[in-house]
């Protein structure tokens, strides 16, 4: 399989092409401003050769070069909700535990993790009962 690209922003990988129309709002949320006016930095990945890939083998596919401490799956669990829950994987101390985030907080874990502001367990440890992260 292919190696994932090396961005500075955080890697948004598209692994499941079920729903397009899914795919383009989860888009639109991640291109939306939150109230506040922040924004994710991300890069988007909509490559069919990704589609089911798992967190694990999306670890090994990182570049060496990429440098963000997470990547972002957006796999059949956030296409089919209507949260569009996108799977976070952290790729620092305890690389590969995972929270799901509402496409629309994503900004919220992206900025206060790339900015070293906040740790993974405050997302973690905000997540409603289901595992997704809606928001402090």
């Amino acid at each position: 399989m292919k190696q994932l690209p090396s961005t500075l922003e955080a890697l948004v990988v598209r692994t499941d092409f079920s729903a397009d129309s899914a795919w383009d709002a989860l888009r639109a949320a991640l291109y939306s401003p939150s109230r506040d006016g922040f924004l994710a930095n991300v890069a988007l990945v909509d490559d069919p050769r990704y589609e089911g890939v798992t967190p694990e083998q999306a670890i090994e596919l990182i570049h060496p070069a990429y440098r963000h401490p997470l990547l972002v799956l957006a796999d059949s669990v956030a296409v089919t909700s209507t949260d569009l829950p996108l799977l976070v994987v952290h790729l620092r101390g305890g690389r590969g535990r995972c929270v799901r985030v509402v496409a629309a907080e994503l900004w919220s874990i992206e900025n206060n993790l790339s900015g070293a502001n906040m740790d993974f367990e405050d997302f973690t440890s905000a997540a409603d009962d289901d595992g997704v992260f809606r928001g402090f």
